[in-house]
């Protein structure tokens, strides 16, 4: 069953179950699905990351504001989202993957992490976050 599908369901059952936040975070949630695949995106594993990515930082915006009430909206839609998309790798299997990486892309200086990074993120397939593939490549050239 396509994600979208599923959120439709989703969207059906947490009407029928009076969950009114769940059902406007869904609806949003199906909305940008629909625009995406509107536009030629068929990427939904994507479109999702992106949302959850967005919500990630308006809550930390929010709680830099000192509104928490708010941050705690984010922060839920988030995880919401998140059921959506594959589980993330464990730190043990992302480097892993970054040191075959490392080792494919042949580089060894700091300079050559580009090449490095791009080879991690298409291992990585979307399944861990960039700040932490980064982290672990930079950790491993030594810069």
């Amino acid at each position: 069953m396509a994600i979208s599908e599923q959120v439709r369901q989703d969207v059906k059952d947490a009407m029928r179950a009076g969950e009114k936040t769940r059902v406007s975070a869904l609806r949003m949630l199906l909305s940008e699905l629909q625009k995406a695949a509107k536009e030629g995106d068929g990427d939904e594993l994507a479109v999702l990351r992106r949302e959850r990515k967005r919500r990630v930082e308006a809550a930390r915006a929010f709680r830099d504001g000192g509104r928490e009430e708010l941050a705690a909206g984010e922060e839920g839609e988030a995880e919401l989202i998140a059921a959506y998309l594959p589980a993330e790798l464990s730190d043990a299997e992302l480097e892993e993957i970054v040191r075959q990486a490392v080792a494919d892309s042949g580089a060894s200086s700091p300079k050559q992490m580009g090449a490095a990074m791009k080879s991690a993120m298409a291992l990585v397939d979307g399944r861990a976050d960039g700040g932490r593939v980064s982290a672990l490549v930079r950790a491993a050239l030594g810069a």
